[in-house]
């Protein structure tokens, strides 16, 4: 391998699948948004740009190479991996980081037909449905053409490792950071105006969620759970930020249980500020996570959070230390914990206070942002700083 000049920056592709806003997507631009300029020399490869993450790039100076595809199979995929393969020659790619399922395949291959001496493949998923079937055993190829495997928790690493049976030495286990500003309170006076907007009367104890509105999420499963609790602490209310394709399912749930006027349902919300410190306990009641920016952000917030056992979760939530565990689907578990949470203020105040400061420690952008250019300089045969 030939090492560059130490003053020359290591030049990095990103290749990403879309530019909307979700988990992989947000963590891939918020990362290049942070890389060190002087060292890192960044640019994107975009299946589907039109997103709005696409002006978070422009506005970081950080140029994205266009490459749209219908599928990753037939003539026009050809076509698009030989633009590919002499984009990455012309650009003298030293790292390709893909993240996501598609690109580490795509991306995966033709990085090798290009020369690229570091090359990335990424899982970010559980079990989940759109890494089954051929995507799935594709993705398993692409992992043994990579350099290196990023998991975003040791969980998924550890998937990577068994269902995908590469080598330990070649997994690198990253985890997803927080903002700093994640770590900011809501003054109490902006935290009740906020809740007085969503008509959460002033006094109520706030359960709040805040993930996408789609059946992996599972609300159906928390609105039960408040359901049981609202027969018993008629001051549960329930915080439901984020939009998605079940939401008149979930208004009509809400109905059926009677609970209307104890749930509201905020939409899509800025990620600034952390809109946690709205709530006195997070949950997130996913049937399947890899690692959840969600939990993250509850206990940057200081919350206790109640969560289900799934995926990457219990990396994030340690049981009966900064949350509670439960299983997936099972509304009275998740009651149960609620419960014992809404009766026990000093129990959600010390769950909350190791949160923070495992999110401090764990999760914030100096160790992670460190961990990814040391695996980009050490790929690039270059000197760590």
């Amino acid at each position: 391998m030939t090492v560059r000049p130490a003053t020359d920056p290591i030049r990095v592709v990103y290749c990403i699948d879309n530019m909307d806003v979700g988990g992989t997507e947000l963590n891939a631009v918020r990362t290049a948004e942070r890389l060190d300029r002087r060292r890192f020399d960044l640019s994107v490869v975009c299946i589907r740009p039109d997103g709005p993450l696409l002006a978070r790039y422009g506005a970081a100076g950080i140029p994205v190479f266009p490459l749209p595809m219908r599928s990753m199979l037939g003539a026009g995929a050809v076509r698009q991996a030989v633009r590919l393969v002499r984009h990455l020659r012309r650009q003298r790619a030293e790292v390709v980081h893909s993240h996501d399922a598609y690109t580490s395949v795509y991306a995966t291959v033709c990085a090798r037909l290009a020369g690229v001496p570091g090359i990335i493949a990424s899982r970010r998923s559980w079990h989940s449905p759109h890494l089954q079937g051929r995507i799935m055993r594709a993705n398993r190829a692409a992992y043994r053409l990579a350099h290196r495997v990023v998991g975003n928790s040791p969980s998924v690493s550890r998937l990577v490792e068994t269902e995908g049976r590469v080598p330990a030495a070649r997994i690198v286990t990253i985890p997803n950071f927080l903002d700093p500003r994640s770590f900011d309170p809501i003054p109490a006076e902006e935290r009740c105006r906020w809740l007085a907007e969503l008509d959460v009367p002033s006094g109520a104890f706030v359960v709040g969620i805040v993930a996408r509105l789609s059946a992996v999420k599972d609300h159906g499963t928390l609105l039960r759970a408040v359901a049981s609790l609202r027969a018993e602490h008629s001051d549960i209310h329930c915080v439901l930020v984020g939009d998605g394709p079940e939401r008149e399912r979930l208004v009509a749930l809400a109905s059926e249980l009677g609970i209307s006027e104890g749930v509201h349902f905020a939409g899509q919300r800025p990620q600034l500020p952390n809109l946690h410190f709205l709530f006195d306990v997070s949950v997130l009641c996913s049937t399947s996570e890899a690692f959840p920016n969600s939990v993250l952000e509850a206990m940057a917030a200081g919350r206790p959070v109640v969560a289900t056992a799934v995926g990457g979760t219990p990396d994030a939530v340690r049981d009966g230390v900064t949350g509670l565990l439960v299983p997936a689907g099972d509304s009275a578990k998740l009651a149960a914990a609620l419960r014992v949470l809404h009766g026990d203020g000093e129990k959600r105040a010390a769950f909350g206070a190791a949160g923070r400061e495992a999110a401090r420690v764990g999760y914030s952008e100096e160790a992670v942002i460190a961990q990814v250019e040391t695996l980009y300089a050490q790929l690039a045969g270059r000197a760590v700083a």
